[in-house]
């Protein structure tokens, strides 16, 4: 682990002091410097809005723009750090957003089929739920080995969920109850070979892994900045093959509709900006703190005190680390209950008696934590949990 990293670093973050911050993922935490250019940015628009908003940020004209907008410089940076081309990609404001403009303007027949993993967020499931309901369509959900598992194990779980009915498959690249890192590129080579295409849910991916969407083989990629790529909220990207841009659409139908794949999504009326706008320079701030050593210290972190915490409670971390990024969801013993309920009193109890955020699951009938590793934290934020949690339990 690098020795840089640690409770040194929480002087670029704005986190309470008094509360032990284990919960990087859930809705991420963005950098002062990050959000002193993003502030910055809301100065500039208020000088000038009306300039700003509608003849900088996008390109209302259907003649070529005289500059390249601003939102579109943007999205030419952030998309040339993940390997693609930046007229393949847009920013939507979360992964659920990007999800439902992909799923929602997909047609779908009677018994068709959605397959879909039981450990996928709960408001993707949702949508594929609202999607087939609203064609009689059918969700089929697999249950991936967890968490005694493996990749091929996992590969050969979805291969068996496929069926000629099967029209899409939602994979999430990071399982967001399991921590799970899938094999996203062998299961959509797989899928490809029987004619099925992929949607990835890359909600916490981009920053957590060294990510090269192109590299991937998918059809449609999904991913948050604001998690673990410190881009302030709410900041995500839909990156699209381009034979799949046509007929796509955003969830809302504004000015940008039959002007092309890219202004559809850009040109949707008026909001805050700004945190598009300010996503290259989280990116920026992960070069600075150097992004391979990060993620490193971040893995290494996190598959020590996964194992530290599981010793500590008499349970057991059994996923394999190459499946394991800066998050693992550590099971805890039976007795501290088995319900969604048990797992939110839990988690409520750890907040607001013992001022620890860290999130309690309820996964398949059975309670885990799930920890997450920033470069802020140290193993003896980990220690405090473990005795926490022996205590109680």
């Amino acid at each position: 682990m690098n020795h840089q990293f640690g409770h040194a670093m929480l002087e670029h973050w704005s986190l309470d002091p008094e509360i032990l911050y284990l919960n990087h993922g859930t809705v991420g935490v963005t950098p002062n410097a990050v959000m002193h250019v993003q502030q910055q940015l809301r100065d500039e628009i208020e000088r000038q809005p009306a300039r700003f908003m509608l003849r900088e940020l996008e390109h209302h004209s259907r003649t070529p723009p005289a500059h390249v907008p601003r939102v579109r410089r943007a999205a030419d940076l952030v998309a040339a750090f993940f390997g693609v081309q930046g007229d393949d990609l847009v920013f939507v404001d979360n992964a659920t957003t990007g999800i439902n403009a992909v799923m929602r303007s997909l047609s779908f027949a009677k018994d068709d089929e959605i397959v879909i993993s039981d450990l996928a967020y709960g408001a993707v499931s949702n949508t594929a739920e609202y999607v087939a309901r609203q064609s009689q369509a059918r969700v089929v959900r697999l249950e991936p080995p967890f968490p005694d598992t493996s990749s091929e194990a996992v590969i050969a779980s979805f291969a068996a969920a496929i069926s000629s009915r099967t029209k899409i498959v939602v994979l999430d690249h990071i399982t967001a109850s399991t921590a799970l890192v899938l094999p996203v590129r062998e299961i959509a080579a797989m899928c490809h070979a029987k004619g099925v295409p992929v949607l990835i849910d890359g909600a916490h991916a981009p920053g957590a892994l060294a990510l090269n969407i192109a590299e991937l083989g998918v059809d449609w990629y999904v991913g948050n900045l604001h998690k673990w790529a410190f881009a302030p909220r709410s900041c995500a990207i839909l990156w699209v093959a381009k034979e799949r841009q046509v007929d796509l659409h955003p969830t809302v139908i504004s000015w940008g509709l039959d002007k092309g794949f890219t202004q559809e999504f850009d040109l949707l009326g008026t909001k805050d900006p700004t945190a598009f706008l300010a996503a290259p320079a989280a990116l920026e701030f992960m070069g600075m703190l150097n992004e391979q050593a990060m993620r490193q210290h971040n893995h290494e972190l996190v598959w020590e005190v996964a194992h530290l915490v599981a010793s500590r409670l008499g349970t057991r971390y059994a996923v394999p680390k190459s499946m394991t990024s800066c998050m693992a969801t550590v099971p805890l013993p039976i007795s501290v209950g088995s319900s969604a309920e048990d797992a939110f009193k839990l988690q409520h109890l750890l907040l607001y008696q013992h001022k620890i955020e860290v999130p309690i699951l309820e996964v398949r009938g059975r309670l885990y934590t799930r920890l997450a590793a920033q470069v802020y934290n140290q193993i003896s934020d980990y220690e405090r949990l473990a005795e926490v949690l022996a205590g109680l339990v």
